[in-house]
């Protein structure tokens, strides 16, 4: 996919804030000096057996991208993709889940798109607003800065162990809480401090993601992996080899810009590819408003620390 939009013809419009330049998570359009428009789509295969869950998973899911810019959701198109032989209830179950989530958030669907397919697959478009200066990028990190995470990695090898039947009830029940959990209240608290940059983590995992983040801004992220928070029974089902193919690509395609100095246990670094699924937020902010943050967002915790550009975009200790 970078290949291909590294062929496309960039947007001239000095109203485009945002475009696909750095891989951000939504797009930015300014529709006057205080109003901008933000806009992103997500939609995947279910990863839960129960279609309500995925339903209201998918809606986080969606909502993150423009939680991650610092804006508020305000509208909602649905997309769906179904078997026309399938259940109807089921796919009633789905809408509800993702009708209700979208509720939490005070975001309005007001319609959207369905096609026939062998493969079920659901999310949504969503478009916030925000105030064109108070817009978060993942171009904005700064050396000095302080890294935090507002969630706990691991949805993507306990989906897996879910799948291989190894999962044990109360890990899918933590990892199904933690997706379900909108970043709204880290957006809202985010927004009280001198954030420099964000960007939220989902399927490129912490490193693809962070490496993004690195790229856009020039600097290297220095991860320290002992500060990294993992949910219950993760780092058992990564020793287990509970890996999907998307952890496998992911790794492939960004461990050339990973430098390890300092040992890393293996299960760890497996954890730091894994791909997200409604994940939290990878924030750079300046230590005072880190203190703050962490005291008053919860799950909030320091991961590392934004470091002048070196030899790689990532550092691992």
């Amino acid at each position: 996919m970078d290949q291909v939009l590294s062929r496309l013809p960039r947007a001239v419009n000095e109203n485009v804030l945002v475009g696909f330049d750095t891989a951000d998570d939504a797009g930015v359009y300014k529709l006057t000096p205080e109003c901008a428009l933000v806009q992103t789509v997500d939609f995947f295969t279910p990863i839960v057996d129960d279609p309500h869950t995925f339903g209201a998973i998918a809606a986080a899911n969606a909502l993150s991208d423009v939680y991650a810019m610092g804006a508020k959701p305000l509208t909602a198109l649905s997309i769906v993709a179904y078997p026309a032989q399938q259940d109807i209830e089921d796919l009633d179950a789905i809408l509800l889940g993702g009708a209700a989530k979208m509720s939490e958030a005070e975001c309005v669907i007001l319609g959207g798109h369905s096609v026939s397919d062998d493969e079920i697959k659901f999310g949504y478009s969503v478009t916030g607003l925000v105030h064109p200066d108070r817009v978060k990028t993942n171009a904005g990190a700064r050396a000095g800065d302080v890294l935090l995470s507002t969630k706990r990695l691991g949805t993507g090898v306990i989906s897996t162990a879910l799948k291989q039947g190894i999962a044990r009830e109360e890990d899918v029940r933590a990892s199904v809480a933690s997706m379900l959990a909108l970043n709204r209240a880290a957006a809202e608290s985010m927004a009280e401090v001198d954030t420099h940059g964000c960007t939220d983590i989902t399927g490129f995992g912490l490193i693809g993601h962070a490496r993004e983040m690195a790229q856009a801004s020039g600097v290297t992220l220095e991860i320290d992996t002992s500060r990294v928070r993992f949910l219950p029974g993760a780092l058992e089902y990564a020793r287990r080899k509970a890996v999907a193919g998307g952890l496998i690509h992911n790794r492939d395609y960004f461990k050339c810009d990973v430098e390890r100095a300092a040992p890393v246990p293996q299960a760890v670094e497996t954890l730091l590819y894994d791909p997200q699924t409604s994940g939290g937020l990878l924030l750079s902010m300046p230590p005072a408003g880190a203190d703050w943050f962490e005291r008053v967002c919860d799950d909030a915790h320091r991961i590392g620390r934004v470091m002048e550009r070196g030899r790689k975009a990532l550092r691992l200790i």
